[in-house]
């Protein structure tokens, strides 16, 4: 058995930002809204006019995902000059200048959108995750993502979790093994699909970690004796929680055990949950509901000419 703890550290990391996601993003965004082909911009900026610009905030919030403008901005028009003004993961107020940039008039405002939906989705899940971060301060509780995200931008996505001070969940399914509720099912039961797992990596040789969902504390023990070193508690109440909490403190291999809350969790509810003594707890809203935070890019300067 892997040692669950040093494992989940490993896999909750993700501090360098994901640059080949980053440039597929960004041509992909680029090419819906066929930026070689602005005809407002090419028929109402004067041809050769340079201009400066920067993107600032419209409200408070977390820094994440600034090397996605620059990567933006290359596809458009590698004369374009990008300058972060803060690191991801700072602290922002409103009206704070997030990047400075320089270029081709025509270039900056084709690539605008673009840039500005990015980073503003980026920034909304770095500040949703650092508020329920801050909610959960002093306790002994991690905050997860999901796989709950945006089709093409779950590195992104991830990414910016981790800037708000949160862990990422499994990246994939390829990641480890997570037993749902339909796994179980089809497989008969609690026991009958960890043991089935266990077949699994013995016919093949993998050895990934495993975390199991349960909806009931009769499942969650069931999971225990099977030996499960990691248990999702999905959509149960507080006093099944806190009572598959205790149960795991009475056994001998506790400390060895992680449990994991699930289902439904909101800001107004993760503290008290905190409060039950899992080690973690997963929210899907991190990244499927997070509100994108209000940014602004206005041209400041012109109207030199650029060279060409």
């Amino acid at each position: 058995m892997l040692n669950v703890h040093a494992e989940l550290e490993n896999q909750m990391t993700m501090t360098e930002f994901p640059s080949a996601a980053a440039r597929a993003a960004a041509a992909a965004a680029l090419a819906e809204d066929a930026s070689g082909r602005d005809i407002t911009t090419a028929w109402s900026v004067p041809e050769g006019l340079a201009a400066t610009a920067e993107i600032r905030t419209r409200q408070s919030g977390i820094a994440a995902g600034l090397p996605v403008v620059a990567e933006v901005f290359a596809q458009v028009d590698p004369e374009v000059k990008v300058e972060p003004a803060v690191a991801d993961g700072a602290r922002l107020a409103d009206g704070h200048v997030l990047v400075h940039l320089s270029g081709p008039a025509r270039s900056l405002i084709t690539g605008e959108r673009t840039a500005l939906n990015l980073l503003q989705r980026m920034c909304g899940i770095a500040t949703l995750t650092d508020r329920y971060v801050r909610a959960v301060a002093g306790t002994r509780a991690r905050i997860l993502d999901t796989r709950k995200t945006a089709p093409g931008l779950r590195a992104l996505d991830k990414y910016a979790v981790t800037a708000g001070g949160g862990h990422n969940h499994r990246l994939d399914l390829a990641a480890m093994v997570l037993l749902k509720e339909n796994h179980i099912a089809a497989a008969g039961g609690v026991t009958a699909a960890i043991e089935a797992v266990r077949r699994g990596m013995a016919r093949t040789g993998q050895t990934v970690e495993s975390d199991v969902e349960v909806q009931t504390v009769a499942q969650a023990v069931e999971a225990l004796d099977a030996g499960a070193r990691w248990i999702m508690l999905d959509n149960m109440s507080m006093a099944d929680i806190e009572q598959v909490v205790q149960l795991r403190s009475e056994r001998a291999d506790a400390s060895r055990i992680l449990l994991e809350a699930s289902g439904t969790v909101r800001l107004d509810s993760v503290r008290a949950i905190a409060g039950t003594g899992v080690d973690l707890i997963s929210v899907g809203a991190l990244t499927h509901s997070a509100p994108a935070l209000d940014l602004t890019m206005l041209l400041t300067t012109g109207p030199a000419p650029c060279p060409r």
